[in-house]
């Protein structure tokens, strides 16, 4: 496995369109084309992985199946955070998923037990490359629930920035490039509490 480093900045829709122009002014280029990515997240009915992420236990994980643009092929995605770093354990399989069928999946989970979906989170990504810095930016971002009949749905006000690297890089390098401060964004905890009434 192999840790990165991940750095998440909390942007409006016009602090992220003047970011992003600026960086394209100095040589940031697209890296692949933009698309939406689809995630769904499972925990159990208690939501005992979102307390888990929300109280910054470690080690955590977080389950979910992710597919892009209107493609029906999900693959499950475990993300891992522990005190060495992070990692994404990517399964190999794909099976075929969309909004109409993923309130059907369920898995087991050898120490949180069975996990349900909850949250399908839905949003437009533009991937960017910067002097070895993998930048992208998420916009549109909807949460739904999908726990009982109701299916309520948000949009999130705000936007993130998010930049991947080797966790070798240095933090003053990239400070020196993104002068904004990071923050703590989690898609799955903001839905959670915007669903929850709690943000």
């Amino acid at each position: 496995m192999s840790f990165r480093k991940e750095k998440k900045y909390r942007l409006t829709n016009s602090e992220q369109k003047l970011l992003k122009s600026s960086l394209i002014n100095k040589g940031m280029t697209r890296l692949y084309p933009k698309r939406q990515v689809n995630s769904c997240y499972l925990d159990t009915l208690d939501l005992a992985l979102f307390f888990d992420s929300d109280e910054g236990v470690l080690p955590r994980r977080k389950l979910r199946y992710r597919w892009y643009d209107d493609s029906k092929e999900a693959k499950k995605e475990l993300k891992v955070t522990s005190i060495e770093g992070r990692y994404k354990i990517i399964s190999t399989k794909k099976i075929n998923l969309d909004i109409s069928s993923v309130k059907k999946i369920s898995h087991f989970d050898r120490e949180y037990g069975f996990l349900y979906p909850v949250i399908l989170i839905s949003y437009d990504r533009e991937y960017y490359i910067y002097k070895n810095l993998r930048i992208t930016f998420d916009t549109n971002i909807t949460y739904k629930d999908l726990r009982g009949s109701f299916g309520h749905q948000f949009l999130d006000p705000e936007t993130v920035m998010e930049i991947k690297t080797s966790y070798q890089q240095s933090d003053d390098f990239i400070e020196s490039i993104i002068n904004y401060p990071t923050v703590r964004f989690s898609k799955y905890s903001r839905g959670i509490l915007m669903m929850e009434k709690m943000l």
